[in-house]
């Protein structure tokens, strides 16, 4: 009897997978069956390393998604050279930190075309694909807890995550009935290269890990769970949920 937790040939296209949160959940849609496609402009080595090891199998696609006039091209060449897709992870994501009023208008632009507007013509060309060749696909989204907070010094983060769960709602208002479940993971503190910053800083470190109830800093792999099962068909009446996997600061 299958699991419905096996993605044993399915193909899925992971964003930003070369480190941190895309390389947990990479690794953990590998392990759990899936073909990954693995985009971003970094090399790709240490995750294709850890796949391979383990009998999966990567594919890197090179693309820099802060260049979005390439973004809908670079799905329908991966979809035309590797196969149909059926999960997309948009994980890819930067930050740019200053007070908001210092905050310069080309790192609000560049925070902005990765985070969400690349997110948005990825999950058009997704869909486009998936109705013309009436497949049914997965769409998991990466958002944030500045989906939910406001945070500090992210002025342009804090807008795209905030955009990301909005999207990711009304793209399952239109397309959950044609057979596309959209859906985003809202991760806590990951020890990331994002956080490298906050976790640098001895009192906002401090101050973060106090009100973390599970009393540390998440890791990318604690993000992988999470994702397989909203890739998979345990999740199939889920959509449009931001889910956090946070160690429980959002319940603190």
């Amino acid at each position: 009897m299958r699991s419905v937790f096996d993605l044993t040939g399915r193909r899925a296209m992971v964003t930003g997978a070369n480190t941190g949160i895309g390389q947990g959940i990479a690794v953990s849609l590998a392990q759990a069956g899936a073909e990954i496609l693995a985009v971003g402009r970094s090399s790709m080595a240490e995750t294709r390393a850890t796949i391979e090891a383990e009998g999966g199998k990567l594919v890197e696609i090179s693309a820099d998604l802060g260049d979005t006039a390439g973004v809908a091209a670079m799905f329908d060449g991966a979809w035309n050279a590797h196969g149909p897709i059926d999960i997309l992870v948009n994980n890819a994501g930067i930050i740019r930190r200053a007070d908001a009023v210092d905050f310069t208008e080309d790192d609000w632009d560049a925070v902005m075309d990765v985070n969400l507007k690349s997110v948005f013509l990825l999950c058009q060309a997704f869909a486009r694909k998936a109705f013309a060749t009436e497949r049914p696909g997965r769409i998991v989204n990466v958002a944030s807890l500045l989906s939910f907070q406001g945070g500090i010094r992210v002025a342009s983060y804090t807008a795209s995550k905030s955009g990301l769960a909005g999207l990711t709602k009304i793209l399952a208002n239109e397309w959950a009935a044609k057979g596309i479940n959209v859906n985003a993971i809202a991760p806590g503190y990951i020890e990331t290269n994002n956080t490298e910053a906050l976790r640098n800083d001895p009192v906002r470190r401090e101050d973060i890990l106090k009100r973390i109830p599970a009393g540390r800093w998440g890791q990318a792999s604690d993000i992988g769970g999470t994702a397989v099962f909203l890739a998979c068909d345990a999740s199939s009446y889920v959509h449009g949920a931001v889910i956090p996997v946070d160690g429980g600061w959002l319940a603190r």
